[in-house]
């Protein structure tokens, strides 16, 4: 029975130097001809979902389906371009962890991150990552990491038929919100201090595995 792992994108496989910060703070002004707020919004290990809705209500916006539409259009044309701006970098380790799971038999690899489908495909695509993962969860419809994870359950469920070992599932991210999710569906956890979060403070959360980047990679290879 195969084993999965999903992985988170900002602070885990890549950072974008702030560029989907960028875009988003960008888009909000842009869409909607309002100044900037001067809020400081937390975005660390949150969906977009709830990124956007926060914005929107610092900024005076009304939360209707409607304008998060009409933002997430502006995001999702801006976003290129903040990208190529802001110059950011895929990880430490990422690269080899990733060939090493993929040229094993036995290993399914996917997604279980905040950002939307299109907004991951971006990021993704830019650093040259797209094509690694086959299915996953993401932020398009939720507040909680916690109902993305279950979304990205059942997204490797029906990408593997229903073929994996429930004991073996594991999750790789970088913020106390990635360990509480993946505790929700019963994954194990490795956690990486690549992210905004010091290795101590990802070790109180009592992940399985904590490491200071995906270059130690091996140690996490020998556990699963």
């Amino acid at each position: 029975m195969r084993a999965i792992v999903f992985f988170d994108i900002d602070g885990t496989l890549l950072r974008s130097g702030g560029a989907g910060k960028l875009a988003m703070e960008t888009a909000i002004c842009e869409t909607f001809a309002v100044p900037p707020a001067g809020v400081r919004i937390p975005y660390s290990g949150r969906t977009d979902r709830a990124i956007i809705r926060d914005l929107m209500q610092a900024h005076g916006v009304p939360i209707t389906e409607e304008n998060f539409q009409r933002f997430v259009q502006t995001y999702l044309r801006l976003l290129p371009e903040c990208l190529q701006r802001m110059q950011g970098r895929v990880l430490p380790g990422v690269l080899e962890l990733l060939e090493q799971l993929q040229s094993r038999f036995g290993y399914a690899v996917g997604l279980l991150t905040g950002n939307l489908r299109s907004g991951a495909r971006t990021k993704l695509g830019h650093f040259g990552l797209a094509e690694r993962f086959a299915f996953g969860g993401f932020g398009d419809e939720h507040y909680e990491r916690d109902a993305v994870a279950r979304d990205a359950l059942a997204a490797a469920h029906s990408y593997l038929n229903g073929r994996y070992d429930p004991s073996r599932i594991w999750v790789v991210g970088d913020t106390p919100l990635d360990i509480q999710c993946a505790r929700s569906i019963g994954a194990r956890v490795l956690a990486v201090a690549t992210g905004t979060h010091s290795l101590e403070e990802l070790l109180a959360c009592q992940p399985d595995l904590a490491l200071p980047d995906l270059s130690h990679y091996p140690v996490f290879l020998e556990q699963i």
